[in-house]
């Protein structure tokens, strides 16, 4: 899988995308990553690549042809099944959005900045919209390294127990059970009974009920 990012601030994604998962994905030859400087596609002397918007509204927005440059010259190497923006207004990002993703070959995602883009960008060279949640982050960058971890670390063989991500909150419209470890017993404190069974059926039976129960308790609206 290969992901290219759009950004005017390349230096936010460097540790989100070289540490942890996602650097040993790379590693691991399962997931290539491509930075691209905005500015390096504008032709204004100053490199700059935004302006003021019309109409007379505060703040500034991301020019149209930089986005346009940079986007053509990423297709005219390889096809890409997403052209993805960064926005609070844009599709709720979910689990299942990850999963769907994660079948994917090539994706871009162009990072919103400022105001945002000139609305043709969105017209016309994007083809979805996603936003992390309903709020508004200075940049789409972090959005972007949130999309990515979440989309790589199902990608088989990323994690080395695959059935850690299959079991995660979220994948089944649940959340996670609780978790314990060792030691069985801390200031009195002890792990369930029927965790130290060792009888599986009865521990999957606890897990999906308690799944249930705080699904029910924390999140009704994932039952729904």
């Amino acid at each position: 899988m290969r992901i290219d990012i759009i950004t005017v601030l390349p230096e936010m994604l460097d540790g989100p995308i070289n540490t942890s998962i996602l650097k040993r994905a790379q590693d691991r030859g399962l997931v290539e990553f491509g930075v691209h400087n905005l500015r390096d596609y504008t032709l204004d002397k100053h490199n700059r690549v935004d302006d003021y918007p019309y109409g007379g509204e505060a703040g500034m927005v991301l020019q149209i042809e930089p986005i346009d440059r940079c986007i053509s010259a990423l297709k005219a190497k390889r096809d890409y099944d997403e052209v993805i923006f960064t926005t609070p207004d844009g599709e709720q990002f979910v689990q299942g959005t990850a999963n769907e993703l994660s079948l994917k070959q090539n994706i871009i995602i162009l990072c919103g900045h400022y105001k945002g883009v000139d609305y043709r960008v969105r017209e016309h060279l994007i083809t979805r919209e996603i936003s992390i949640g309903d709020f508004v982050l200075t940049g789409g960058e972090l959005a972007a390294a949130i999309i990515a971890d979440a989309v790589v670390r199902i990608i088989p063989g990323v994690i080395g127990d695959e059935q850690s991500a299959l079991s995660d909150s979220f994948q089944d419209n649940l959340l996670a059970p609780p978790v314990y470890s060792r030691p069985a017993e801390y200031k009195g404190w002890r792990v369930p009974d029927i965790l130290l069974s060792g009888h599986e059926r009865k521990i999957a039976e606890w897990k999906l009920d308690q799944s249930q129960e705080r699904t029910k308790r924390l999140r009704p609206d994932l039952l729904k």
